[in-house]
């Protein structure tokens, strides 16, 4: 019987992440549409979310010195390249899965390529404050720190599952990665280093990557036979 392995993950089926990378696909061209036209209604809901978020974040020195630690270092997008680079390793020295490591290597650069492409094209200023918690380089959308989180989080868990790992694994890494995600981005927001719609931008686009990357490894892996052996 054919037992799934990192190399041939079950799920999802290849149709199922071309649909989903459609609909991510058109989300983030009409998000990054708004935002490059400068669309009022966006621009007005973006700047009262920031500078109520940079207005707490003064008020509230301690959550703001944590905030800029975890996002500095815990979600900084060198350490999940990092954690994408041990993963790698793992795959090629443990599993033997050349073709799983070089994709996942590969999906990450390309994510990170298309990140810094669209901030020189947008060039979106970042939010100015006469006092600033924090600050950062590069324009503003999409955030990187919220889009590569989602890609090697999203990468990693499709991994995880595909390995079969047991479900107290599953719901432990499944918790960390939606925190990972979530918290990064809202933590971008209250340091007054990006609008609400980078962050947005940077999740749809990094669950783009990671659809469009399924798809192609979905694409790649072996069918089974009726008898029930690998193609």
């Amino acid at each position: 019987m054919h037992t799934s392995s990192v190399e041939s993950p079950p799920r999802p089926e290849h149709r199922t992440a071309a649909r989903s990378a459609g609909v991510l696909a058109l989300c983030s061209v009409l998000l990054l549409t708004l935002v490059a036209s400068r669309w009022t209604p966006l621009m007005s809901v973006d700047g009262d979310i920031s500078a109520t978020a940079h207005r707490w974040a003064v008020e509230e020195s301690a959550l703001t010195q944590a905030c800029r630690i975890l996002t500095d270092w815990v979600w900084d997008p060198w350490t999940m390249r990092l954690l994408c680079a041990v993963v790698v390793v793992w795959l090629v020295v443990k599993l033997a899965a050349r073709w799983t490591a070089v994709w996942l290597a590969l999906a990450v650069t390309l994510g990170s390529l298309l990140q810094q492409g669209l901030k020189t094209a947008v060039d979106r200023p970042r939010p100015v404050w006469p006092d600033p918690v924090d600050s950062a380089h590069y324009s503003a959308f999409p955030s990187g720190h919220a889009m590569t989180a989602t890609v090697v989080c999203g990468l990693l868990l499709w991994l995880l599952r595909g390995h079969g790992v047991g479900r107290a694994v599953w719901r432990a890494a499944l918790a960390v990665a939606v925190v990972s995600v979530v918290g990064v981005g809202l933590t971008r927001v209250w340091l007054g280093v990006h609008w609400p719609s980078d962050v947005v931008g940077g999740w749809l686009l990094g669950a783009l990557v990671v659809a469009v990357a399924v798809w192609t490894h979905e694409l790649r892996r072996p069918r089974p036979r009726p008898d029930g052996a690998a193609s």
